[in-house]
């Protein structure tokens, strides 16, 4: 008997001690009074509440936290109090919680909230990490100076570090936290975080069975990510990441999918490891039976016949199941069933496909649609704009209030956005807010603004001395603002124009300036464009006593002083013997006018110029024939263009097409054949009266077509063909002006013809324009060119983009079309980057070979900067 009594005495002992630890209202000096536990707690008043311990936070705050407040009456011991302490445990901030009674008296009690902080960082060490691995941790990890850490701080660090190296292949990692007292100052720790990556984990072998309908090559390429060793995955990464596993064994089931296998399925999967390296992965899989398609039934529609629904879905009875192609049909193609119905209007739309029946191999569907009422656009929202007038912003818009929703006319909408180029087409998105109770929809276009003005600033080093070059161009100009300076940011802004001014000079021979304008909208109602521009150039030779002896004076100078010394002695001398007797003058004008047509669609447009060249030839040694002279150029240029490319800088889909004529009136023929009473086939007339007035016809034609080649369209396919041609109505009045030069980097030089410089990498400029032994010199009358080239970009931000290229041309330039032959093409390939500023315009540089000789030389290897030009 008294050892029972002794036993539960002290089992008594040991459940007050238990409460003690649960509430933590100990005793922990003979001072505090003595609380009494047992089957009846007393009640008491809350006479006052104090802090101790927590330093680093308001006492007020605190009290708050806890749920105690002066006044309230609680059991002591009792739930208020447990539940107290536990809300200070939840917030891991206190290593220690402790609410004591220091006094009772008069039935009421005095509490205290004895705390002690966990420990703060004062440092954080990573150990076993590289550089860029602790600069992407640092922020995901969460362990920052001067806060305080707590287990479940350092457990969350470990596990993210742990998903981190996962990702990167790293499957052994081992990481632990350490803390230790700083010794400099009291309450903060040095965190060490110790990571041991091991070895990167590779797949050694993926090991499939089960499989007839798909061999190990095409499950390979279905699992985008989970590759093993074979020689196929070369340039595919081996590493295996549990993430992207998951990832691909759902994609192996939707490639079964594809292929009429429904029911497919993993029936178990397991990593092995192989070595301290490599894993093998298993995987069995079931295939299940294919099936196919049988009976479609339209149920809902009232806009569209059965008919053409199934025209546009392209399912015909018999076709293998793919539950894929079925989605992208109806709902994800741009010609899918549901945007049929949202371009005119329905956007509330749904179409859901429900088996109905599946009889052994065969499925039958209920194509389950709902119509809804046509949705009308409310109100049209652009937000973003800091630059330009809103108006300029709005006439470009498909979507107007008022009209029936139309998913392509948004789609428009943002290309004609992004063509403007005034906003970063990356940017680009609608915001549309449907309103099914009143059927209608509001549109905002949520745009960021980048600066489309460019400036260049160029300097060039020849025998001529220095030539430098200045560009500005202002493509939001606004002619009307002329007379508003608050408009001015340098020049009046905000209607959309575009002004550019260019001016190229090497101090003393050689100089030129031009200015030309634009108007996208002329009238601001109809998008009609006109164009503007003027230009003057000259350039002089040296004296005739310069040129006899140059080259006797170029040698005496590398003879006594070096090469190094000469070239600045030759153009010092160069510039001191100009001859102003000597010169080559243009000057030009032009004005154009461009429509936009709706037939065959407005992507269309249609474009005339007139134009006007006088070249002031005299004792010019450099065009043959033409030494001495005016020659007038005045020419009617029509072009007829579409483009539907999606984005101007980096294209991802869409074409260009343009077809062009620049003609001459035909003055032989208007002459009746002659000049000054001289037959044009008369060797004594002189150059300059069979000149005079310059006739031709040129065509000239270009295509270009984008095509994205992955899902999220980076990686783009761009085919280009080019031709064009000059021809004459008299044989023996044919133009050495607007003729083609071919080669090299297509930028052209200074002394300028009207010739067209046409790029082809991989060789040297102009090496591929043909001799012409009546003139004398290097003309081409006709050129074709085709390339290929693969894009990818690797920076689309507004400060820049950024994309790297492979591409093979071929192309060639003949003298007459008599010589033109389609397969006698000269070859080459590369590689090259581009960068776009917005401040500077395009920029770049390609390396090409050259594969077929050049008369009797071989290219080969050539490089090729790009300033503006296309390549």
């Amino acid at each position: 008997m008294h050892y029972k009594t002794f036993f539960s005495f002290t089992l008594l002992f040991l459940f007050c001690q238990l409460l003690v630890a649960q509430t933590t209202t100990v005793k922990d000096t003979a001072s505090l009074p003595e609380i009494q536990y047992g089957i009846s707690n007393p009640k008491y008043e809350i006479a006052a509440i104090t802090v101790t311990g927590a330093g680093n936070y308001e006492d007020f705050v605190l009290i708050g936290f806890s749920g105690l407040a002066v006044g309230d009456v609680i059991n002591v011991p009792g739930d208020q109090i447990t539940n107290a302490v536990k809300r200070f445990w939840k917030q891991g901030l206190f290593s220690d919680v402790k609410i004591l009674a220091t006094k009772i008296k008069d039935g009421k009690v005095w509490l205290n909230i004895a705390l002690k902080e966990r420990p703060r960082v004062s440092e954080v060490n990573y150990i076993g990490l590289k550089k860029s691995e602790i600069e992407d941790l640092e922020i995901k990890v969460g362990i920052v100076k001067g806060n305080q850490i707590t287990p479940n701080i350092s457990d969350r660090a470990k596990k993210i570090i742990d998903k981190y190296l996962e990702e990167k292949g790293f499957l052994n990692v081992v990481v632990n936290v350490y803390q230790r007292n700083d010794p400099k100052k009291a309450g903060f720790v040095i965190v060490d975080i110790n990571v041991d990556k091991k070895l990167k984990t590779k797949i050694h072998e993926l090991i499939y069975t089960g499989n007839v309908a798909l061999t190990h090559n095409q499950i390979n390429k279905a699992m985008k990510k989970t590759n093993d060793g074979n020689w196929r995955n070369f340039f595919r990464t081996k590493k295996f990441v549990r993430e992207e596993y998951e990832k691909d064994k759902i994609a192996l089931i939707d490639k079964y999918n594809e292929i009429g296998y429904r029911d497919a399925y993993i029936v178990s999967d397991s990593v092995v490891p192989f070595d301290t390296k490599t894993v093998n992965v298993y995987i069995k899989v079931n295939e299940g039976k294919k099936y196919y398609y049988r009976n479609i039934k339209w149920i809902g529609n009232t806009i569209y016949p059965y008919d053409y629904l199934n025209t546009v879905l392209g399912v015909k009875k018999g076709d293998v199941y793919n539950h894929k192609s079925l989605t992208a049909r109806l709902q994800t193609d741009d010609d899918a069933v549901s945007k049929l119905y949202q371009n005119r209007g329905y956007l509330f739309f749904n179409v859901e496909p429900i088996e109905v029946n599946i009889d052994n191999d065969s499925i039958d569907f209920e194509m389950r649609i709902y119509e809804g009422k046509p949705a009308t656009i409310n109100e049209i929202g652009i937000k973003g704009n800091t630059r330009v007038y809103e108006h300029v912003i709005r006439r470009e818009l498909r979507t107007k209030p008022g009209q029936l929703y139309s998913q392509e006319d948004i789609m428009r909408s943002l290309r004609e956005l992004a063509q403007m180029g005034h906003f970063d087409p990356e940017k680009i998105k609608p915001d549309i807010l449907p309103d099914p109770e009143n059927g209608t929809v509001d549109i905002n276009y949520e745009l960021e603004t980048k600066g489309s003005d460019q400036i260049e600033f160029s300097a060039g080093w020849g025998s001529t001395g220095v030539v430098g070059s200045i560009g500005l161009k202002f493509s939001n100009f606004a002619i009307q603002n002329l007379f508003k300076p608050e408009t001015y940011r340098i020049v009046p802004q905000g209607e959309g124009q575009t002004l550019t001014i260019n001016g190229r000079t090497n101090g003393q021979s050689y100089s030129s300036v031009s200015l030309s304008f634009l108007e996208p909208w002329l009238g601001g109602k109809r998008p009609n464009s006109l164009s503007s521009s003027i230009y003057y150039s000259t350039q002089s030779d040296v004296s005739s006593r310069y040129a006899a002896n140059s080259a006797n004076y170029i040698n005496s100078l590398a003879s006594n002083y070096g090469y190094g010394n000469s070239s600045s002695s030759y153009s010092t001398l160069y510039q001191s013997e100009i001859d102003p007797n000597k010169y080559m003058r243009t000057l030009g004008a032009s004005l154009g006018y461009g429509k936009r047509l709706s037939w065959p669609d407005d992507y269309f447009v249609f474009q005339g110029e007139l134009s006007y060249q006088l070249f002031m030839i005299k004792n010019w040694l450099y065009l043959p024939p033409l030494t001495d002279g005016n020659y007038n150029n005045f020419s009617v240029n029509l072009t007829l263009s579409r483009s539907s490319i999606d984005n101007p800088i980096y294209t991802r889909s869409g074409s260009a097409f343009s077809l062009g004529l620049k003609i001459t009136p035909p003055y032989s023929v208007l002459n009746g054949g002659k000049v000054n009473g001289k037959s044009y086939s008369d060797p004594t007339m002189s150059n300059a009266d069979r000149y005079r007035f310059l006739e031709y016809h040129k065509w000239t034609f270009s295509g270009k077509t984008f095509t994205p080649l992955t899902l999220d369209s980076k990686l783009v396919l761009m085919g280009r063909a080019m031709f064009s041609y000059l021809g004459e109505y008299n044989k023996n009045a044919r133009s050495p002006f607007e003729t083609f030069n071919m080669g090299g980097d297509g930028m052209s030089s200074y002394t300028s013809y009207g010739t067209d410089y046409i790029a082809m990498r991989g060789y040297t400029s102009g090496s591929l324009t043909p001799y012409d032994p009546k003139i004398g010199a290097n003309v081409g009358y006709l050129y074709n060119k085709f390339t290929m080239e693969l894009r990818y970009p690797l920076s689309l931000e507004q400060s820049a983009t950024i994309y790297a290229l492979t591409f093979v041309e071929a192309g060639n330039s003949f003298n007459k079309m008599s010589d033109y032959n389609p397969f006698d093409l000269k070859r080459s390939a590369g590689v090259g980057v581009r960068i776009f500023l917005p401040m500077f315009g395009m920029m770049g540089i390609d390396w090409g070979y050259g594969f077929d000789k050049v008369n009797g030389t071989k290219s080969g290897s050539q490089f090729h900067f790009v300033l503006g030009q296309e390549l």
